[in-house]
């Protein structure tokens, strides 16, 4: 037997104020989003918003349905959205945000597992990583390159391929 060891590296800033502009821009969008969800179950709002190679901004939020697995996260709205209306243009950064209605969020909320492979999957058609930025409502912003920070033992979409 072989013991291997695995390495995540996620940046962690004491708030929004520290990130670089552009940044702090799209995690603004992502809040903006969050405010936007339609979470009247789970009263848990998420955003996102989705940076573009090409400079666009795409947002999205959470869309709950009272048949919970037909709901929707934010992270999967907007990345669908975005590949939708500009198929080709890679996605450079993804921010999320959160708040909920009962509790203050005061550490950064993360990809749900499914946004994960999502997000796997879109770095790998577009092979290049994109930056992950995640906040809650007060508290730290993590931010990590790359979904195999968050997702290290991945399962690509060529485990798939027949020959």
């Amino acid at each position: 037997m072989k013991k291997k060891e695995l390495k995540i590296t996620i940046s962690e800033y004491n708030g929004a104020e520290e990130l670089p502009a552009e940044d702090k821009k799209l995690l603004l969008e992502a809040v903006k989003s969050a405010s936007r969800s339609y979470a009247p179950y789970s009263e848990f709002h998420v955003g996102a918003a989705v940076l573009l190679e090409n400079g666009k901004i795409v947002c999205g939020s959470n869309q709950e349905n009272a048949a919970y697995p037909a709901g929707l996260c934010a992270e999967r709205v907007a990345l669908f959205y975005a590949n939708s209306q500009y198929p080709g243009v890679a996605v450079k950064a993804l921010a999320i945000a959160a708040k909920a209605d009962h509790f203050v969020l005061d550490k950064p909320i993360s990809p749900c597992g499914t946004c994960r492979q999502v997000i796997a999957e879109t770095e790998s058609r577009q092979k290049s990583k994109m930056k992950i930025i995640m906040q809650g409502e007060t508290g730290p912003v993590n931010v990590t390159e790359g979904i195999e920070n968050l997702l290290p033992l991945t399962f690509y979409e060529e485990k798939l391929k027949k020959k």
